[in-house]
């Protein structure tokens, strides 16, 4: 076969053998049977970028000791593990987090036990990274589940605030239905509060 033939052919097999490589070796994991996404807005114009609000996140400003213990509506969820993961994959599947330099999670219980579940929080560069997570958290991969909880039967909120990202993930732990909006109000707030406070620091 000509060389100038041979080449170009050896070089697609190449290709199409990556690509199958890659669709059959990616890790994959549960994801929430219900998710809700939502874009960041104007409320968040001050720290929209990380130019703008440059400062890293610390384990401390995101889980110091006012956010051991969560409450919403009568439900308490109480802080079990935190960490602080060194490379934002790691808090992913079949996403690319473009963009983040620091993800932190943190896994939560009742205080019955029926229901767990994660927070998580990305700092990204800006308001489109944040949204383009987001929707790629709706409509491809998800995080890693970090919590023993039913995935099958969980629900998760994740939010691009400015250049920050927020998911509060959680399920029932056993064979019970218990009422999951509570125990993820109260995890989904953490996030609202600590990008909050970043707000009001650059105004």
């Amino acid at each position: 076969m000509p060389r100038r033939v041979l080449f170009p052919l050896l070089a697609a097999l190449v290709a199409v053998a990556a690509v199958a490589v890659f669709v059959f070796t990616r890790e994959e994991g549960p994801r929430a049977a219900v998710f809700a996404g939502e874009p960041t807005s104007a409320q968040y114009a001050v720290i929209d970028t990380s130019a703008l609000d440059p400062r890293p996140l610390t384990e401390a400003e995101v889980f110091g000791p006012s956010t051991v213990e969560l409450a919403a509506g009568g439900v308490t969820m109480t802080r079990d593990t935190v960490a602080v993961l060194a490379d934002c994959a790691e808090a992913v599947w079949g996403v690319e987090a473009a963009g983040c330099t620091q993800a932190l999670r943190a896994s939560y219980s009742s205080a019955d036990r029926t229901v767990a579940g994660q927070f998580l929080i990305f700092n990204l560069t800006d308001g489109r990274a944040a949204d383009a997570l987001v929707s790629e958290l709706g409509a491809h991969g998800f995080v890693r589940q970090a919590g023993a909880f039913d995935a099958s039967r969980s629900r998760a909120q994740a939010r691009a605030l400015g250049h920050f990202v927020t998911v509060s993930w959680v399920g029932p732990v056993g064979q019970g239905t218990p009422d999951l909006a509570y125990p993820q109000i109260a995890l989904d707030v953490l996030g609202r509060s600590v990008v909050s406070a970043r707000v009001i620091a650059a105004t």
